[in-house]
């Protein structure tokens, strides 16, 4: 069970790293560049969503959000796009894969508006 675990792993990455040459390329159409953007930014964050140390939650957004995110976008992407992208993915070491600045600040955004959103919640009940 832990070697299928594996494999499901690098194919997730091997996927992230196919649909980030797919969103470079020119003839991606935009809505789909854009939802793999989001995508990307999101898996190559340093940053959760959902923090990790969060028990169940943590661990389910990555086991669930990222493979849906990426599903999305690899039907969004005409397939002969996809096929190069994928054979590309293959061809590239390891140490070329991209991270994602963007995404980490993006990410540090969200969580920055929950905590004030919920900061001003507290201090209008705190008031009242």
């Amino acid at each position: 069970m832990i070697q299928a675990l594996k494999t499901w792993a690098r194919g997730i990455k091997r996927q992230l790293l196919a649909l980030y040459l797919a969103y470079r390329d020119p003839r991606t159409p935009w809505y789909a560049r854009a939802w793999a953007a989001l995508v990307l930014a999101y898996a190559f964050s340093p940053i959760d969503l959902i923090p990790d140390f969060i028990l169940v939650l943590g661990l389910l957004d990555d086991a669930i959000l990222l493979p849906l995110g990426i599903t999305l976008a690899l039907r969004l992407i005409p397939p002969p796009i996809m096929a190069e992208a994928q054979e590309r993915a293959e061809a590239l070491d390891r140490k070329d894969r991209p991270t994602s600045i963007v995404g980490a600040v993006v990410i540090v955004l969200l969580w920055l508006n929950v905590v004030g959103l919920v900061g001003r919640y507290v201090w209008w009940r705190l008031r009242s």
